[in-house]
């Protein structure tokens, strides 16, 4: 079998790339990259996985990409994820992950293959719920508080057009917080270690920097969240939709407070109104039943585990920083 993971080289990307090379060695990997994309997350798979330059933007690219791989199953994983830049730059991102997405649906449909593929749409698609509408199911209405959100609600419902119109075997997942080793230092919780580790190191003073620790969201581990994706393409139907994250539900300060209890030193925080964004989703918790049924998959790793993982992970790049430079 040959696989196509589009963003390879991102924290998810990379992990399910290691993580079918071991469970699955018979699998042959392709992954798609820009002429520009950072390398360093796939370190581990070097010399195992095939790498294509390919741009979501460009579907004369894509087309060349699908006739050289022609997979029999795509990860569609590439976005501009970063819910804050979308709001500096919400054109950039409607069309990255709009018209990106559609450019690669009509790629396969041009190509004439007919792989399953696997759109990760989001959480914030359902923006801010009402409390009696928790935990949150699939047919929750959407309410995008973010360009970014608008962005995975438009690739959410063009990857269903497709396969309504077409019969392309889109298949989506509205993926809740997942972290680990990787994560982008944009984002909260890899935000908070990685400056808790420059504490630690002495190359940065207290207090760290945060934003509303206030919503309350559940954490899955990076390792559990790219195991279900590989049975989402294994087990569930073409057209359908899952909500899968964790079940560990905490405040956005609960999890600093455990991520301090791991700091080698006194940690002080104050909050940054530039963290701060202009709208915001407090409350993000998920009725997984639906995917839970059809795969029989459970998260297996504790938030503490994912948590002191990401903590050593920052760790880890402050030692190789100061060996470069040594």
């Amino acid at each position: 079998m040959r696989i196509l993971i589009t963003g390879i080289t991102g924290m998810v990307g990379s992990h399910l790339a290691e993580y079918v090379l071991a469970h699955h060695p018979d699998v042959e990997v392709h992954g798609m990259v820009r002429w520009r994309s950072p390398r360093a997350n796939l370190v581990k798979t070097a010399g195992r996985v095939t790498l294509h330059e390919g741009e979501l933007r460009d579907l004369h690219s894509l087309v060349r990409v699908l006739e050289t791989v022609r997979p029999e199953r795509i990860f569609h994983l590439a976005a501009q994820s970063y819910v804050s830049a979308s709001f500096t730059a919400p054109a950039d991102t409607l069309h990255t992950n709009v018209i990106g997405t559609t450019n690669l649906l009509d790629a396969v449909r041009l190509t004439g293959i007919d792989p399953r593929i696997h759109i990760c749409s989001s959480s914030e698609v359902y923006g801010q719920v009402r409390p009696d509408e928790v935990p949150i199911r699939e047919s929750n209405e959407f309410r995008p508080a973010s360009p970014y959100a608008v962005s995975k609600c438009g690739e959410d419902m063009i990857a269903l057009q497709y396969f309504l119109s077409y019969g392309i075997q889109t298949i989506r997942t509205r993926m809740f917080t997942h972290t680990g080793p990787r994560r982008g230092d944009v984002f909260a919780e890899s935000a908070f270690a990685k400056q808790i580790a420059e504490v630690e190191s002495g190359r940065k003073p207290n207090p760290i920097k945060v934003g509303n620790l206030n919503s309350v969201r559940t954490f899955a581990d990076v390792s559990d969240a790219v195991r279900a994706y590989w049975l989402l393409l294994e087990k569930c139907p073409p057209g359908e939709v899952y909500n899968i994250g964790g079940e560990r539900t905490m405040t956005v300060g609960e999890m600093l407070d455990v991520l301090i209890g791991m700091a080698g030193c006194r940690i002080r925080y104050e909050v940054d109104p530039a963290l701060v964004r202009p709208s915001d989703v407090t409350l993000q918790i998920p009725d997984t039943s639906k995917f839970r049924a059809a795969t029989g998959w459970e998260p297996q790793v504790p938030l503490e585990t994912t948590l002191r993982d990401l903590l050593d992970y920052h760790r880890g790049r402050i030692r190789e920083d100061r060996a470069l430079a040594a």
